[in-house]
């Protein structure tokens, strides 16, 4: 008979406190959990100046929230976030979720994933795939997920548990057994890519990696169009775009296509700058 599930939430956050506050609201909201079931949440709050610490701590009192600089960005606050969860003991939890903060989950969510665990095996990684609000009925518009094959593609949920490569760290169920492996998301990745690495990591260690049967919920996509693909910016603000902690500072992606790309690497490493060159320059 498996334990208990004692999950432990990780969570960053940064001047969202709307969203923050609708993502804990749900978390609060979980159903249908196995008997005994014990969810703690850990939040890591990057400066935040809209006042979320404060909601936070008056909404959510059960809430374990750690204020830190604004220079944490979220690869950094989720290690941050693993610490505190294991700071009672190596029996703390069973699992850790991965959540970002502006995801909303379905009521059922943490039910399914915990199900999903129990069907492919406790030393299994979970994926939660989620969609837009858009088209949240309507069985489309995944926004981010487990993912697969070279071009790294999004894997659909389909009513069975699927199979994929690396995952996107919106949702991610981790056994206890992959985080004492694997560790947490690597350090030199402070903010994106991180998740990516850790998927990939996850399978050189021999871990097998799902998407759940279903959507676990809502979670809007980055704008096609925005950062340095902005449309009218000069090349030199899209190349400041491009390398910066947002989207991919050239020695984070450097180590990134190093584990993962061999021998591709150095190929791999210029061929995102020179895109962005070529569209800001064609654009204007």
């Amino acid at each position: 008979m498996p334990p208990t599930p004692h999950v432990a939430v990780l969570m960053t956050s940064h001047n969202r406190c709307a969203k923050t506050l609708s993502a804990l609201a749900a978390l609060d909201r979980q159903r249908a959990l196995p008997a005994g079931t014990v969810v703690r949440t850990h939040l890591v709050d990057a400066g935040s100046r809209d006042g979320t610490p404060d909601a936070v701590r008056r909404i959510h009192p059960e809430v374990r929230l750690r204020s830190v600089g604004t220079d944490v960005f979220w690869g950094e606050g989720m290690r941050i976030a693993s610490r505190e969860s294991c700071a009672a003991g190596a029996a703390a939890w069973t699992h850790q979720l991965w959540l970002n903060d502006d995801v909303e989950l379905a009521d059922d969510a943490l039910a399914v994933l915990l199900a999903t665990a129990q069907e492919v095996g406790e030393d299994a990684v979970v994926v939660g795939a989620v969609r837009s609000r858009e088209n949240f009925g309507a069985g489309t518009g995944t926004t981010y997920s487990g993912r697969r094959g070279r071009a790294l593609d999004l894997v659909e949920p389909t009513g069975r548990p699927e199979p994929c490569d690396t995952y996107n760290g919106n949702v991610v169920l981790l056994p206890h057994a992959v985080r004492e492996r694997v560790g947490d998301i690597d350090r030199p990745f402070k903010h994106g890519m991180g998740d990516y690495d850790h998927g990939f990591r996850a399978r050189k260690a021999g871990f097998r990696i799902y998407v759940a049967p279903h959507h676990v919920g809502v979670c809007e996509a980055n704008p096609p169009h925005a950062g340095s693909r902005e449309p009218g910016i000069d090349v030199r603000t899209a190349l400041r775009r491009v390398t910066s902690q947002r989207e991919l500072p050239p020695r984070q992606w450097w180590v990134y296509c190093l584990r993962h790309n061999w021998p591709w690497a150095p190929l791999l490493m210029v061929s995102p700058y020179v895109r962005t060159v070529l569209r800001a320059t064609a654009a204007r």
